[in-house]
């Protein structure tokens, strides 16, 4: 099932399927950060208000703000 990063839990699991359209300022930025199709990622936290969200990408942690979250489309995977 797709759904953007700031639809998952902590610790659910997915892959990077790409990005929604009219992102392109936040698609450089996280294609530079590693976030290609097909990168398998983790949700490890998520801050109190939502903002931001780390993930578990390529063996190290990642921060992201809640608009560059909304501009990643994810395959749904388990959830730990």
């Amino acid at each position: 099932m797709k759904a953007t990063l700031q639809d998952m839990a902590v610790g659910e699991t997915g892959t990077v399927s790409g990005y929604t359209k009219g992102t392109s300022v936040y698609r450089e930025k996280l294609l530079a950060m590693g976030l290609t199709r097909g990168t398998e990622i983790t949700i490890e936290r998520i801050a109190p208000m939502g903002d931001p969200v780390e993930i578990q990408v390529r063996g190290f942690a990642l921060s992201l703000r809640k608009d560059e979250a909304s501009a990643l489309m994810v395959e749904r995977g388990k959830q730990l």
